[in-house]
């Protein structure tokens, strides 16, 4: 991702290194996401596991929870709704990931407007997260 210099900076969301190594070990992602609640990347999972298994709503609340999780780290982080969210870094995935996955929904469910919303942000954080995620 090369940064454009009239954008803001691009925003990284802080590491989480206990939530993502119980998740690369494979401990369920309910369980991560109830001991670390605004670890976004456990909300993402549990999100795509619903989506895949044809549990539209259950996706919908967990990539719902994921984002606006994601969103206030991301702003604690100085984004103020706009710019740069590089796919390359692992914390952001979850949120993108989260992202992603409400826009599926969202267009499952029949909310075109926020299936194009979501998109749009994918595209606008980082154009390799919309086809990192299948929404390009």
């Amino acid at each position: 991702m090369t940064h454009n210099l009239l954008e803001p900076e691009p925003t990284t969301l802080p590491e989480r290194p206990d939530a993502e190594a119980a998740l690369d070990a494979g401990t369920e992602p309910s369980e991560v996401a109830a001991e670390h609640p605004d670890f976004s990347e456990a909300w993402a999972a549990l999100a795509e596991r619903a989506l895949g298994e044809n549990e539209v709503v259950d996706a919908y609340a967990y990539a719902r929870t994921g984002y606006h999780r994601g969103l206030d780290q991301l702003r604690r982080s100085g984004w103020k709704g706009f710019g740069p969210v590089p796919w390359t870094h692992r914390p952001n995935q979850g949120f993108l990931r989260c992202v992603a996955a409400l826009a599926k929904a969202s267009g499952r469910i029949g909310e075109a407007d926020e299936y194009e919303r979501c998109k749009q942000l994918l595209v606008d954080s980082d154009p390799a997260s919309a086809e990192a995620t299948g929404i390009a």
